[in-house]
């Protein structure tokens, strides 16, 4: 199994993930009403109330390289967190979020 990687992963290094060959999975943790407000491209929603239930259905491989990212970053951290202790050693929480993302990678991208 590759080696586990940091907790976090800051915003640059994750936009230059986004359309790598080997783009890691995208989870967004947040509500289903803030995902309609707006998401990053790709990603997919597995909300933090639901996400006991469903990460274990839903994320099978804990090789998988995943980022987690919600409004600002404390959501996924505690995401990321819970993935970690169940072996998910290559997850990592987007640091500051989607609001972050907003500011420094997408502008045009609607915030809340």
């Amino acid at each position: 199994m590759p080696e586990p990687l940091p907790e976090e992963i800051d915003i640059e290094a994750a936009a230059a993930l986004l359309n790598a060959e080997e783009s890691p999975r995208w989870i967004d943790c947040r509500e289903l009403d803030e995902w309609h407000i707006c998401r990053i491209p790709g990603a997919e929603l597995l909300p933090l109330s639901r996400f006991v239930e469903e990460a274990p259905r839903k994320l099978a491989d804990p090789a998988q390289r995943l980022i987690v990212y919600c409004h600002h970053g404390v959501r996924s951290l505690n995401a990321t967190r819970w993935l970690r202790q169940r072996g998910f050693g290559r997850a990592q929480s987007l640091r500051g979020g989607i609001d972050l993302w907003a500011e420094l990678i997408d502008p045009e991208m609607r915030r809340y």
